[in-house]
């Protein structure tokens, strides 16, 4: 899936680049030159930095989900466990023998 812009993203970023070329390289960098410069980074970086990204935002749903049981899970079958401290219980009545 290659790495698309909007059209007002790519106009800005042909800007940022022409500047980019007239004041650190010294170059007049026209129409042309700089929208084929920013479609070969889409083409050749854009995928690595999508790809970054994605594993990014995918490690930090692990982290959430996994912690789901202990964030939302329930103790169950607790009406018949011990009680938690031996002071202060009373004994649960059972039903007819």
């Amino acid at each position: 899936m290659p790495v698309t812009l909007p059209p007002e993203t790519t106009r800005r970023l042909q800007a940022s680049i022409k500047r980019y070329c007239a004041d650190h390289l010294d170059i007049d960098a026209g129409d042309l030159k700089t929208a084929m410069l920013l479609d070969f980074c889409l083409r050749e970086i854009g995928p690595s930095i999508y790809n970054a990204a994605i594993a990014d935002a995918q490690a930090y749903l692990n982290e959430r989900v996994s912690d789901m049981d202990g964030v939302c899970g329930q103790q169950e079958f607790t009406y018949w466990a011990p009680p938690a401290s031996g002071r202060g219980t009373v004994e649960r009545k059972r039903g007819p023998a």
